[in-house]
């Protein structure tokens, strides 16, 4: 086995998620969150910061924060209080962000991913909290002036704070695609890291192997894209090791990654604490929730991939690898669920939904939502295939494709129209099976000596003489006995 200096190093990654909340309006003000409109539309006095406006707190943000912190197996701290972070940027209206700092609205927790080599391991968070978005910096719309856009600051965001627990890059990407999931079916954040919904900040350090202390680590910013997070850090563990083993040293800086090169550069010396001098948010009193407000969270949460990942395997006696594909989005796991609410073959219903459904969505570029068929037309597909009255091959290819031409349509009277209900005479079906046997004679003999597997051809030809429209497990028994009979014969 060839061994590089690489495989002497242990990388360590720890994220720093942002989550902008789904609230309708900002965390402290009553201007709107929603995104795209035309830049510095969505502000007012409160959310720039004039003198005389005071901040009130959006009580939505609080219920979302505890949905997550729970969510992600933390302890949810009772009493909240927001700290004034003090920097200076030009899309920063106030001259400081409103967050938490001592705080935090959740503590500890962890989120549980699956590995390719099929082992799970428990990523560990730090905490969440809670705390108000900056505005944004376009460079790309004049090529000698930078424009702000004020729209975004305000907005509601959750940081989530993971412990350096990620060992590869795949671990970092799993956890990412995990949180993300975690986030949709909560429904407090639409996870689009491509409009800046989702943002992913990694912190990234190297050490030789068996070693307990950290290198100095790197912060690349503003990642929008699993992709991207997942070729920075493949990026910086190369580039660390590589300074290291040169002689030289790792400076503790933000780095910024170039999506178009693939490498990072110093976009500036990294601050620490003390460098944001918070202090206490003097306008905001402190945030403290009772037993019953986060008990009566946990009552209302729905049951997250994981947990739908257990039911499916567990109850269902699905493998892992449909109940992984099933819920990897929340409306497409509603879809299977409301199938089997009109039928109990749950593997077909998983079969169907990950093969002809997700067939025809992702050939159309549309989402689960936007499918026009209702779950208990395909529940009705279903049970006409499991009563025998018409086979699997001309549901998909025959039923399926006329149910999405009328999707208003009864599916057992558009079986009819089509004229594919499989008639159950066996004397006609016999009747066609010896018409085939009789076609190859060499090929029976064949299959008497040995060649059993000429069966499916027998088959292929009923099928075609029947048209479809009789039952193939029924059919297959029939070809087997009339081959003994000719046998015989």
């Amino acid at each position: 086995m060839n061994t590089t200096i690489y495989d002497k190093y242990e990388l360590v990654v720890g994220l720093e998620v942002h989550a902008q909340m789904s609230t309708q309006t900002k965390i402290f003000s009553g201007d709107s969150a929603a995104f795209g409109a035309e830049p510095n539309r969505n502000v007012n006095p409160v959310t720039l910061g004039h003198p005389g406006t005071l901040p009130r707190l959006n009580g939505k943000v609080v219920e979302y924060a505890v949905k997550l912190g729970l969510a992600t197996n933390g302890t949810i701290n009772k009493f909240n209080a927001f700290d004034r972070k003090n920097y200076f940027y030009a899309d920063l209206p106030k001259g400081y962000q409103i967050s938490q700092d001592t705080k935090p609205i959740s503590i500890g927790g962890y989120v549980d991913v699956a590995l390719k080599d099929g082992t799970r391991k428990k990523l560990r968070l730090h905490h969440i909290h809670m705390e108000e978005d900056a505005g944004k910096s376009m460079h790309d719309q004049d090529p000698y002036n930078s424009y702000i856009d004020l729209n975004r600051a305000g907005v509601p965001l959750l940081e989530i704070v993971s412990e350096p627990d990620m060992r590869s890059a795949e671990q970092a990407t799993q956890y990412l695609t995990e949180l993300r999931k975690i986030l949709r079916y909560l429904e407090i954040c639409d996870g689009n890291m491509e409009e800046g919904s989702m943002r992913c900040d990694a912190n990234i350090s190297v050490r030789l192997k068996g070693a307990e202390e950290y290198g100095t680590r790197c912060e690349v910013k503003n990642m929008n894209s699993i992709r991207n997070v997942q070729r920075a850090i493949e990026y910086e563990f190369k580039r660390q090791i590589d300074v290291i083993e040169a002689g030289g040293t790792i400076s503790q800086n933000t780095l910024n990654f170039d999506t178009v090169s693939g490498s990072t550069s110093v976009l500036r010396t990294k601050e620490m604490a003390n460098d944001y001098r918070y202090f206490p948010e003097p306008d905001i009193l402190p945030v403290v929730l009772s037993d019953e407000y986060i008990a009566s969270i946990k009552e209302s949460l729905p049951l997250l991939p994981e947990q739908l990942i257990t039911k499916y395997t567990s109850e269902y006696e699905l493998s892992e690898y449909d109940a992984g594909v099933l819920t990897e989005n929340k409306q497409f796991a509603q879809f299977f669920e409301s199938i089997i609410v009109h039928t109990s073959n749950y593997k077909s219903a998983a079969n169907w939904m990950m093969g002809a459904i997700k067939s025809y969505l992702n050939d159309q570029s549309l989402e689960i939502t936007d499918f026009a068929l209702k779950p208990e037309q395909i529940a009705a597909i279903i049970n006409l295939i499991d009563a025998g009255k018409i086979n699997n091959s001309v549901a998909t290819q025959k039923v399926f494709p006329a149910l999405l031409d009328d999707p208003l349509k009864k599916v057992s009277q558009l079986a009819h129209d089509l004229g594919v209900l499989i008639e159950s005479n066996d004397d006609e079906l016999i009747g066609f099976i010896d018409q085939v046997l009789s076609k190859y004679p060499d090929k029976v003999k064949e299959y008497h000596k040995g060649k059993k597997n000429l069966v499916g051809m027998f088959m292929g030809d009923v099928m075609k003489l029947t048209k479809g429209k009789i039952d193939p497990k029924s059919a297959n028994k029939l070809v087997v006995e009339r081959l003994e009979a000719f046998k015989e014969v």
